[in-house]
C-alpha cells in the first residue's frame, strides 16, 4: 500500500492537510493541490520526491488536466483521488446573491467533477482506483438554518458520487462519499466560511446559527482531523470499501435523526401517496 499514488485537492489546510501529512508519514506518494503552491509547501513542511505540490485552479479544466498529467508523469500511476477542496457559505437563501450561490457550486461541485473527469481515463486504463469525495453531514441533512446553499452543494456531491459508484464499478474503480460532522479544522474561520454581505435582520434564526458556529463551535469541534485522515487511508485500502462513510459521532446521530424523520413522513402519507397510480379499468 505504500506505493499507492494519492491526489488530494484543497491540501493546504484542514482535513486535506492532515491527510497529506499522514500519507507522507506512512510512505505513500502524494500529489496535492492548492491555489498557492508556496503556501501548500510550507504547510506540509516536507520536501521529498514522494510529494508533488501543485498550484491548481479547480474551476478551470485546463489547470486540472495539467495537474493530473504532471502527477501521472511524476509517479507513473494514479490510485486514489480525494476531492477535498471546498468552502462554506453561510446565509439565508434570500440573503445570498446568484453569484454567491453559483460560486459555491463552481468550487464545491463542479471543481470536483473536473478532477473526476480528468482522472478517470487513467483509472479506467488501470482498471483500478478509488475516488473519495468529501461531502458533509450537511449533504445528508439540511436542517441547518443559513446553510442552504452549502448543503445543496454537498447534497449534489452525495448524488453524483452514488451514480458515479455504479458507473465505474465495471472498471474496478471504487467511490466513497465522505460525510464528516464537526471536525476541529479552520472550516468555521473567515478564510473558509463566507457570510452574506447584505444580511437581513428578520432572519434571527440564521443570525443565531451564524453566531453559534463562529463563536461557540469554532475551535471546539469534537472531531480529530488526524483520526479522520487515518480512517480514510484505511478505507482506501479495503478490497470492498463503503460507498457512504460518515465521520464522527455527531454525523451518525444527525444521519440517524434524518432517517427517522423521513421514515415518519413516509409512514404518515404511505396509504395516500402509494395510491397515486392509474386505476386499472376492466372491460368485459
Amino acid at each position: 500500500m505504500d506505493k499507492q499514488v494519492w491526489f488530494v485537492t484543497g491540501a493546504s489546510k484542514g482535513l486535506g492537510l492532515s491527510l497529506v501529512k499522514k500519507l507522507l508519514a506512512g510512505g505513500y506518494r502524494v500529489a496535492a493541490t492548492s491555489r498557492n503552491v508556496d503556501e501548500l509547501q510550507n504547510a506540509v513542511g516536507v520536501r521529498t520526491e514522494r510529494f508533488l505540490p501543485l498550484a491548481v485552479k479547480l474551476t478551470e479544466e485546463e489547470s486540472v488536466a495539467a495537474a493530473i498529467t504532471k502527477t501521472i508523469a511524476h509517479f507513473g500511476s494514479l490510485d486514489v483521488v480525494v476531492n477535498n477542496a471546498g468552502y462554506g457559505l453561510l446565509g439565508a437563501l434570500e440573503e445570498l446573491s446568484d453569484a454567491d450561490a453559483r460560486q459555491n457550486f463552481d468550487v464545491n461541485v463542479f471543481g470536483s467533477i473536473n478532477v473526476i473527469r480528468k482522472a478517470l481515463p487513467q483509472m479506467r486504463e488501470q482498471r483500478s482506483g478509488h475516488i473519495l469525495n468529501i461531502a458533509s453531514i450537511g449533504g445528508f441533512t439540511g436542517a441547518f438554518p443559513g446553510f442552504g446553499i452549502y448543503c445543496a452543494t454537498k447534497f449534489a456531491v452525495h448524488g453524483f458520487s452514488e451514480s458515479l459508484a455504479e458507473e465505474v464499478r465495471p472498471f474496478g474503480i471504487h467511490v466513497t462519499v465522505v460525510s464528516p460532522g464537526y471536525f476541529r479544522t479552520n472550516f468555521l474561520e473567515d478564510s473558509s466560511l463566507n457570510v452574506p454581505v447584505n444580511a437581513i435582520d428578520a432572519y434571527q434564526n440564521v443570525r443565531e446559527s451564524q453566531k453559534i458556529h463562529q463563536e461557540s463551535y469554532n475551535g471546539n469541534q469534537p472531531g480529530d482531523p488526524d483520526k479522520a485522515a487515518a480512517l480514510m487511508i484505511e478505507v482506501a485500502g479495503m478490497p470492498e470499501p463503503p460507498v457512504h462513510l460518515f465521520l464522527g459521532q455527531d454525523a451518525y446521530e444527525l444521519a440517524e435523526a434524518k432517517i427517522r424523520a423521513v421514515q415518519k413522513d413516509m409512514a404518515s402519507m404511505q396509504v395516500s401517496a402509494t395510491s397515486t397510480g392509474f386505476s386499472e379499468t376492466l372491460f368485459s
